[in-house]
């Protein structure tokens, strides 16, 4: 998430009461999800496992629980809880309404054709000659392209699926980030693809989703990907141009696909992986899969 306008160190520090270390005219852009954060932006982190990750990443302001060396160049705020906190920013900086409020700043392109049963959110932009069929959700700050067909009960913008456990309760962090759905995008019925906690969910031009499909927060799907039926594909992940994914493919989140992959049915992704063919609980290239089988038939 990027502020409307820039913050500094002081100002942050003194809205969610922790300790800043650090030029207090620190320049601080906004704030983003470890996967996805860029220079300027706040990043969080609450146990020490992560400590190193967070701290060596491009975050230049981390929200940390524990005093430690700040990295030369970047600044810290210290907290009893980073995870509240971030939530604290984050809503401060952008207004959650859960549709309960009077739509406002709603752009529409021409020939485009919404159903009168959609149900849109705020600050949402619709391109030119799309086709929204019925009983679609579209959330707060989604971006539409131009010739997009989204099919009926598909919802956009749904929360991230993020959650910590906080004294035996599951606590969500808040997602403010959105969903942009490019040219040319095709997305069948039922399908729910999450916003981004702090980023965006892209779905890449000329990109073509079947039904009941599943995609998790500050996903991006490339140019022009083919993606089957219940295929569910959790948050971070980065499928690069043109991969196929056959049904009932199941992604685990932070792993990248490169282009022009095929995954074929039922396949499970708890890895990168490089271009290729691949199939099996645990992918592993089809030739390979294949000739694994001959030999167990032999046993």
């Amino acid at each position: 998430m990027t502020f409307t306008k820039p913050q500094t160190l002081k100002s942050i520090s003194e809205l969610i009461g922790a300790k800043m270390i650090g030029d207090e005219n620190f320049p601080v852009l906004g704030t983003n999800e470890i996967h996805r954060v860029k220079s300027g932006e706040i990043v969080f982190v609450n146990h020490p496992k992560y400590y190193d990750k967070a701290l060596n990443s491009a975050a230049t302001i981390i929200l940390i629980d524990k005093e430690v060396d700040c990295p030369p160049g970047k600044a810290l705020l210290v907290s009893d809880d980073p995870f509240r906190d971030f939530n604290k920013i984050n809503t401060h900086f952008t207004k959650i309404t859960h549709f309960g409020e009077t739509l406002h700043e709603l752009e529409v392109g021409e020939r485009t054709q919404i159903h009168s049963s959609v149900v849109i959110g705020n600050n949402v932009k619709i391109g030119n000659d799309c086709i929204i069929y019925p009983n679609v959700v579209i959330g707060d700050r989604t971006v539409i392209g131009d010739n997009v067909i989204i099919q009926s009960n598909t919802v956009l913008g749904g929360d991230a699926f993020y959650y910590r456990k906080l004294n035996g309760n599951f606590d969500r962090l808040i997602s403010v980030g959105n969903v942009i759905i490019e040219n040319n995008v095709e997305i069948g019925n039922n399908c729910t693809i999450d916003r981004g906690v702090t980023d965006s969910t892209i779905i890449g031009e000329g990109s073509v989703l079947d039904n009941q499909i599943q995609i998790g927060h500050d996903t991006t799907i490339g140019k022009k990907c083919l993606i089957a039926s219940l295929t569910g594909i959790a948050g971070c992940c980065i499928i690069e141009d043109e991969v196929t994914i056959w049904g009932q493919v199941g992604m685990a989140s932070g792993v990248r696909v490169e282009k022009g992959t095929v995954l074929l049915g039922k396949t499970g992704v708890n890895k990168d992986l490089k271009t290729g063919t691949y199939f099996g609980q645990l992918a592993e290239e089809f030739k390979e899969y294949l000739k694994k089988q001959s030999k167990l038939r032999k046993l």
